[in-house]
């Protein structure tokens, strides 16, 4: 399996994976300034779609979801919340969309996985005026729970070393994500915003959620993955519920009203 690739993980990603914090996707409509049933917005590496019915369930005019993965994008499109979400193939460096004909662009636990600049030049191609790119993402706050802590420190010791969490939202690469967009000379503002929620998982749901991880799996090798997945499933045995806290992270750009 090679990191970002998501084929063979997409039923357990649609079933099992959390939502982000719904105060987020108000917020995000609120920067964009404009009514809900005015904003025609495009979701880029949508996956299985977890975001892109958020944004749909907010009353946007339209919702496009763009997605490279065939296994990813066939789970998001079958989902019977699939709504009125028209999906496309294509990926953030090339969309394959209209120019000017997104009032918002999102990319949600995606972003990390494009080409900074080449994403941007397509972004900037399909934002009107005034328009808003947003990259969110949903990392578990694992410091609130000492069962979390714990799995984490076995993931560690079965590596024989620190697990290089490539796609969550308190990576290496959010660190100077405000400043890589504010000085990548396509927006007149940035704004980054957060918002906890948690959820309580089903053992099922739990055990579902890690078997959907693309980037441990490449760390680990598949062994040890089986190894990780069996032992997490004795330590929850008797766990009727697993409580996790999440911080959903987002980062919105907007577009100067008038183009330069």
């Amino acid at each position: 399996m090679k990191h970002g690739d998501f084929t063979g993980l997409a039923e357990d990603y649609s079933r099992y994976r959390p939502d982000y914090a719904p105060a987020i996707v108000r917020a995000i409509l609120g920067i964009v300034g404009r009514p809900p049933s005015e904003v025609d917005s495009v979701d880029v590496g949508a996956g299985t779609g977890i975001f892109t019915r958020m944004l749909a369930a907010s009353g946007v005019r339209s919702v496009t979801a763009v997605e490279p993965n065939e296994d990813m994008r066939g789970q998001g499109a079958a989902n019977p919340e699939n709504g009125n979400i028209v999906w496309r193939k294509g990926a953030a460096e090339n969309t394959g969309l209209n120019s000017r004909s997104a009032d918002l662009i999102s990319m949600a636990s995606s972003f990390h996985w494009a080409d900074f600049n080449q994403a941007i030049e397509e972004f900037d191609r399909l934002l009107r005026p005034g328009g808003c790119f947003a990259a969110l993402w949903n990392p578990r706050l694992i410091e609130v729970n000492p069962m979390l802590i714990e799995i984490e420190e076995y993931l560690a010791e079965l590596k024989g070393g620190e697990i290089n969490r490539v796609s969550s939202g308190r990576s290496a690469f959010t660190e100077k994500l405000t400043e890589r967009l504010e000085l990548c000379g396509k927006f007149c503002a940035v704004t980054y915003m957060e918002s906890k929620h948690t959820i309580c998982f089903t053992r099922e749901r739990y055990v579902g959620a890690w078997r959907s991880v693309n980037d441990l799996r490449v760390q680990l090798g598949a062994q040890k993955f089986g190894e990780f997945l069996a032992w997490v499933e004795r330590r929850i045995a008797d766990s009727q519920i697993i409580e996790a806290t999440y911080l959903t992270r987002a980062w919105v750009a907007c577009k100067p009203s008038e183009a330069r």
